[in-house]
């Protein structure tokens, strides 16, 4: 499963570690993914999401109902 937020499609960052020498080796910057459930009224059942912290304050400010109709519009199965 890739590290990636169901809301915002954020990934992983790439890039070099560069220490005192300056000997650079590629490295990666992780999401802060949270994996989180949610209630859907209209529905009546749990839904599990997985966000980045972004991801969350987005589905605090538009709700939840809002951001599960925005993900069945893309296509993406919820």
């Amino acid at each position: 499963m890739s590290r990636t937020c169901d809301v915002t499609g954020a990934g992983p960052g790439f890039g070099n570690n560069v220490p005192w020498s300056k000997r650079k080796t590629r490295r990666r910057w992780n999401v802060n993914l949270q994996t989180k459930r949610y209630y859907l009224p209209s529905e009546g059942r749990h839904v599990r999401l997985r966000l980045s912290t972004k991801g969350i304050k987005v589905v605090d400010r538009d709700g939840v109902e809002a951001v599960v109709q925005r993900l069945r519009a893309q296509g993406r199965k919820v």
